[in-house]
């Protein structure tokens, strides 16, 4: 009888710290949401603030379509200044982010498979007398990623670089170029095989 209520007891507490939890996490969602900046459609899931990656708390403009889904372990930085647009039902999948420092554009219902990184910037560097990569500025240019496109895993989508819609990108892919619509780009890497020697 003792283990019984023992359990009951243990099993309200849990529930009742899940639910302190959930409020929280869902007050802190509210208050990034009703940032001026920040227009992200009501059928955005998961709604976790820790998905949004800023500087010290400030964020640049992010505007998100209806129906955006992002799977686990997701990044999505987006720096003071800068301009993240996301059009509806854009779907990423596990592990990818999305590096803003100057401004990216997503067309309605392009995916990325596992993995895909973005990034609309790279550390300057330089000689000053010696060779230094510079931790905190870059150099920027927009990234446009079309309608209808899939990118596939572990692809990486440089600065400067305009994808067309209805494009598919194979996994693997290190886009540094744009690309026209209708397109698919596949990585052209070869394997080789040898043979181990018997000895």
């Amino acid at each position: 009888m003792f283990k019984k209520i023992q359990n009951y007891i243990n099993r309200k507490i849990t529930s009742f710290i899940a639910d302190l939890e959930l409020q929280e996490k869902k007050k802190k969602w509210w208050h990034f949401t009703s940032k001026p900046n920040i227009h992200i459609h009501h059928t955005f899931a998961p709604k976790d603030i820790n998905i949004f990656k800023g500087n010290e708390g400030e964020f640049g403009d992010i505007t998100i379509g209806e129906y955006f889904f992002v799977r686990s372990y997701c990044n999505i930085s987006v720096l003071p200044g800068a301009t993240l647009q996301i059009g509806n039902g854009v779907f990423f999948n596990n592990y990818s982010s999305v590096n803003c420092v100057d401004k990216i554009m997503i067309g309605d219902n392009t995916i990325f498979g596992e993995g895909v990184k973005l990034y609309d910037h790279n550390h300057k560097y330089g000689f000053d007398p010696d060779f230094f990569v510079d931790k905190t500025q870059f150099k920027t240019a927009p990234i446009t990623i079309g309608k209808n496109c899939w990118i596939g895993s572990n692809t990486v989508i440089l600065k400067g670089v305009e994808i067309g819609d209805n494009c598919i990108i194979g996994a693997g892919c290190v886009i540094h170029k744009s690309i026209p619509s209708n397109t698919i780009i596949k990585n052209s890497q070869n394997l080789i095989f040898e043979s181990l020697p018997n000895e």
